[in-house]
């Protein structure tokens, strides 16, 4: 008797904090501050080395619309990297997790941009609706809008498909393997995954502790571990072995071992959890294995 009212009242409060409104976690902000920001980021860069020139960052707008609104949504932007040279370079498009905005991730997505050396890609990353200064709200299928408006941008300044790489991060494995699994406006030419999660479904056993249906409390379809079976494209997944926000049995490996393309490698890191694989790793062995996938013939 006393598991069967534990569990009740573990359903019930589970049904009053639906996934789907604590699986976005935005913030919003005035102004971008990226160097200069002093709030809290995800991890922090603390040499001079892996600094970008200011002629190198660039903050702009894009309009975001599906093919049912009306109107489009204005999302912000930053790009690294040489705004001249899009229609030679390769691009790394950055999708970031759930959390605060593109200050939080700057750190990331500046690592990135020294990949293999100092500018070698440009890099793109996004505030999905809702998040720092973009309009709207983020929705499921909002994100796959948001990051495809990126992809047209680079699209409109030259970039080809062959030259584009997409890398998803946490929830940003979500737009990033739709849109290597299905036809949008680019095609990219390899995706990398760092944390991905399985399925909604997964992560809310996971946060429950219970086997209950996931529609329970989400309205949400994600499955990564599902689509990643429709992507042909090259496959980098990266995964901490100590992650215990989206553990690496229930998601990454899912997800992985799902995938049935031309190419696959996997890093699972020693002693990394969620958000510290860069850090555990140290930054150059990271930079190592993301510019030799990305350079792989």
């Amino acid at each position: 008797m006393k598991r069967i009212i534990l569990l009740f009242l573990v359903a019930a409060q589970l049904s009053c904090l639906r996934l789907d409104d604590n699986f976005f976690e935005p913030l919003e902000i005035d102004e971008y501050k990226f160097d200069d920001y002093s709030g809290e980021v995800d991890f922090k860069l603390n040499t001079p080395f892996y600094n970008i020139s200011d002629t190198f960052i660039h903050c702009f707008t894009i309009p975001s619309k599906s093919s049912d609104e009306e109107d489009a949504t204005t999302i912000f932007a930053v790009y690294i990297g040489d705004l001249d040279s899009i229609s030679k370079d390769t691009v790394i498009m950055y999708c970031h997790g759930n959390r605060d905005h593109m200050d939080f991730y700057w750190p990331r997505a500046k690592l990135l941009a020294n990949t293999m050396s100092k500018m070698r890609f440009g890099v793109l990353m996004i505030d999905y609706r809702g998040y720092g200064k973009s309009h709207g709200k983020s929705t499921e299928s909002s994100l796959n809008t948001d990051v495809d408006a990126a992809l047209n941008w680079l699209k409109s300044n030259g970039l080809s498909d062959d030259r584009l790489i997409i890398y998803g991060f946490s929830m940003g494995s979500a737009p990033a393997t739709n849109i290597a699994a299905y036809n949008y406006s680019m095609n990219p030419s390899k995706l990398m995954l760092e944390a991905p999660f399985s399925s909604a479904e997964m992560m809310v056993q996971d946060a429950s502790g219970l086997a209950m249906p996931g529609d329970f409390v989400t309205d949400m379809k994600v499955e990564n571990g599902e689509v990643i079976k429709h992507v042909k494209q090259p496959f980098f997944w990266i995964h901490g072995i100590d992650d215990d926000f989206l553990s690496i049995e229930n998601h990454g490996e899912v997800v992985y071992n799902n995938y049935n393309g031309i190419y696959k490698e996997q890093h699972r890191i020693p002693g990394a959890d969620h958000s510290t694989i860069q850090t555990t790793m140290l930054y150059d062995n990271y930079l190592k294995i993301v510019g030799d996938f990305i350079t792989k013939k």
